[in-house]
């Protein structure tokens, strides 16, 4: 799910990373929102209302979010630069992204009670998170090769539509195409998922909520981990089976 690389990934590899990290996201957003009232896993509405403060000469409040949208984008780039030095074939090379972002979330987890509403509370809390779901992002977008974006859903809507309309030209129904719908439909459901899992479970629990995002990133760091050691497990076995029956 996380490990192949290129012509070695199939859609299967990417409707996993869609279900397990689009659910993170969807929770994250929600639970960031509720939490801190502050939209955590995109920049688009930060955009709109950064132009708003500098339009009402709020120099302060657009200096935030001017650091919310650069979080972003350096969990991106950090996230990249991880990836580029460690080398995309290199064994769990995707495990240190992710690492730092259930560090982060642990923070909010931990951490968020004391969260008191201050513009510097929010810069602290929110920033972290707009920083984990720029790696995360980058991640899964470099890991997919650009096929799956889990943290917002603009993009998503945008192809679907495109895919949805091209369903009806003859020579463009191919099984590709309805892949592609199919992707794109589970990325959408299971960060709606998230989202109102997130919202549920911030209700109910606070900001302890946060644990359950970090559970579903360590099953998917362990489903790959386990599953590497169960297929060369077999294959041991099988060569071993094989060279006792030859003798």
């Amino acid at each position: 799910m996380l490990r192949h690389l290129g012509a070695k990934r199939t859609p299967e590899h990417n409707l996993r990373l869609a279900t397990l990290l689009g659910l993170t996201a969807g929770f994250v957003n929600a639970a960031g929102f509720l939490g801190f009232s502050v939209l955590t896993t995109n920049v688009t509405g930060h955009a709109a209302l950064f132009a708003e403060r500098i339009a009402l000469q709020d120099w302060k409040t657009a200096q935030v979010i001017a650091l919310w949208m650069f979080l972003f984008l350096a969990g991106a780039f950090i996230s990249s630069l991880i990836l580029s030095f460690t080398g995309h074939n290199q064994r769990y090379s995707y495990s240190i992204p992710i690492f730092i972002e259930i560090t982060i979330l642990l923070f909010a987890g931990l951490y968020g009670v004391h969260y008191d509403g201050t513009l510097v509370s929010k810069e602290i809390f929110a920033g972290s998170l707009l920083f984990a779901m720029g790696l995360q992002n980058s991640l899964v977008s470099m890991i997919s090769g650009s096929v799956v974006r889990t943290t917002h859903l603009t993009g998503t809507f945008t192809d679907l539509g495109i895919e949805l309309a091209q369903l009806f030209s003859k020579e463009k129904r191919t099984q590709a195409l309805r892949a592609k719908i199919k992707l794109r439909l589970v990325i959408i459901f299971f960060f709606m998922t998230g989202a109102i899992a997130g919202a549920y479970f911030y209700t109910h629990f606070g900001f302890k909520a946060f644990f359950v995002p970090i559970g579903i990133l360590i099953y998917a760091l362990l489903y790959d981990i386990f599953r590497i050691k169960a297929m060369r497990y077999y294959q041991k076995t099988t060569i071993a089976v094989k060279r006792v029956i030859k003798s």
